[in-house]
């Protein structure tokens, strides 16, 4: 009796130990079922290593398989683990969903992994960095040139430069590109620098209301871009006086200002920046509004395929089967894009037109001009004006 005592658990010991060893394996000491996903196959594929995945990993056999009963065994019976392996792999062959939407069975999107790293890193890195780059180069032109003045002081006799409208169309851009760009700023760089700082609270509430204001405030500033675009675009067509411009760096450096119309040529440049940058920036925003209804990466890039653009550059096809979700990042990184650089173009028109130039802001403030800083700056059109002020009223005659 007593060595029985004794054998009877070694023997229990025994069998147990080879019951798990032949249902289990291990991978770096951790019990895997077989089939299964693991902490290595997971961070192997995150190390852009090819391991198969979802569809692709073999299925156990039902003999292999846990009960469903045990702890380690599929909740709800074995259909679920081919459900899970169809959202991993997004086959779509035994999903089904009550929302409709073009999106409805996309449930696991493992390449929005490269559009988070890519939207909290280089974007945020770079696009900062060109802002502050501008900042710099700006102050450096500052400490060079100085301010532009007025080479032979005020005349004291003011001509009209703009109109009404034509102030409200520019202010309308430029107060709302100030709130786009500073509540788009808190979105892109909220979850990297602001929640650490302010904290989840305080930033979900600055977030609510700067998705709100970003939303809503991107109509005035489509508005103000058409306005602009139909009331200019007469007068910054390029014309033969922007070769003369150019040529002597727009009087920039050294004295004398060469011959302009209306516009400059700088003035022409900033106003091609602000209506494509500005327009690529409202398409895409758009497109972000009204989710895969509006799709703008997968048309452009099978266009490019066509047209044998990335095969002259050297690459291969570009795939342009985009799923829905891709689409959108695309669109979110060329918002964000083309919005730094649009920054970095009206930091430089802020500067020209306040402390870069005596006199610039009065164009776009009361709307009229000192008589000789437009014949310095716009001589031709100085000069229209001038002869437009002193023509004779219709049907009158000189004194006799």
């Amino acid at each position: 009796m007593t060595l029985l005592r004794i054998l009877l658990p070694l023997v229990f010991l025994v069998s147990f130990a080879g019951l798990s060893a032949a249902q289990d394996t291990t991978v770096n000491g951790v019990g895997v079922q077989p089939g299964k996903q693991t902490l290595a196959d997971i961070l192997a594929r995150q190390r852009g290593e090819d391991v198969p995945f979802g569809a692709q990993v073999p299925r156990p056999a039902e003999h292999e398989a846990p009960p469903v009963s045990s702890q380690l065994g599929p909740l709800g019976g074995a259909s679920d683990a081919d459900l899970w392996r169809d959202i991993r792999a997004d086959s779509g062959t035994s999903l089904s969903a009550s929302n409709r939407g073009p999106a409805a069975t996309v449930m696991m999107q493992e390449s929005g992994i490269w559009w988070l790293d890519f939207r909290r890193g280089p974007l945020l890195t770079y696009g900062n960095a060109a802002l502050a780059a501008t900042v710099v180069l700006l102050a450096i032109f500052y400490l060079i040139r100085g301010r532009i003045k007025i080479e032979h002081g005020r005349s004291g006799i003011t001509i009209a430069r703009f109109k009404f409208i034509e102030r409200f169309g520019h202010w309308l851009i430029a107060s709302s590109f100030i709130l786009l760009a500073l509540t788009g700023s808190i979105s892109l760089a909220g979850r990297k620098v602001l929640i650490p700082v302010f904290g989840l609270e305080a930033y979900s509430a600055y977030a609510t209301i700067g998705k709100w204001i970003h939303n809503n405030v991107a109509w005035a500033f489509i508005l103000g871009l058409v306005m602009v675009f139909v009331m200019w675009i007469a007068h910054n067509l390029p014309d033969r006086t922007d070769i003369n411009w150019i040529l002597k760096g727009g009087g920039i450096f050294g004295k004398g200002h060469p011959p302009a119309k209306k516009f400059n040529t700088g003035q022409k440049l900033i106003f091609w920046a602000v209506i494509i940058l500005g327009g690529s920036i409202s398409v895409s925003g758009l497109s972000l509004l009204f989710p895969f209804e509006i799709t703008m990466f997968g048309p452009t890039f099978a266009k490019l395929n066509d047209m044998g653009v990335p095969q002259l550059l050297g690459f291969g096809p570009i795939e342009a089967s985009l799923t829905p979700q891709e689409e959108m990042q695309y669109a979110q990184l060329w918002h964000a894009i083309i919005s730094f650089v649009l920054m970095a173009v009206i930091l430089a028109h802020i500067y020209i037109g306040t402390l870069g130039m005596e006199g610039a802001f009065e164009a776009m403030g009361s709307g009229d001009v000192d008589l000789q800083w437009a014949r310095e700056h716009h001589s031709i059109w100085a000069e229209e004006m001038v002869a437009e002020k002193n023509k004779p009223a219709s049907g009158a005659h000189p004194a006799e």
